[in-house]
């Protein structure tokens, strides 16, 4: 999906559609269908910056824009869950792109990414073999 929204020229309601889909766990929420709510508005209407922003709102509720910058014809996007560390103490995602909302939906997926849980099973994997180095060894004198 990061490497769609690198490629992509523009946004649309077919790519936020998307981006819902593969991204979004708590869309649409129950326990805050007013934001649900918002963001459909948005994308109804075209809005798609302040769509993309609504989305972090809502998955990602304790990341932040920490910068929007534009430069050299590409707009920067840093999301942070520390915005008020200074920048060289901050670990933020960063995503670049041409297009204002693809740079904050491409950092809103990177985010997602990273913030999800490891899968895990509940019970830690053992080798099923010795290592190589374990031999038996007779005890049975004893003098």
């Amino acid at each position: 999906l990061g490497e769609h929204l690198r490629q992509a020229g523009h946004v649309d309601a077919n790519l936020i559609t998307e981006v819902i889909g593969t991204a979004c766990r708590r869309y649409p929420s129950l326990g805050q269908t007013e934001k649900t709510a918002r963001v459909e508005q948005l994308i109804r209407t075209g809005a798609w910056t302040d769509a993309a922003l609504a989305l972090i709102d809502l998955e990602l509720p304790f990341w932040q824009v920490r910068r929007l910058a534009y430069d050299d014809g590409e707009w920067y996007c840093a999301l942070s869950r520390e915005r008020e560390l200074p920048d060289w103490l901050d670990q933020s995602i960063e995503a670049t792109h041409a297009d204002l909302a693809l740079a904050i939906l491409s950092a809103f997926v990177e985010a997602r990414r990273i913030s999800e849980p490891e899968s895990r099973g509940s019970v830690p994997a053992v080798k099923a073999t010795a290592a190589d180095f374990y031999e038996p060894v007779s005890i049975d004198n004893y003098s």
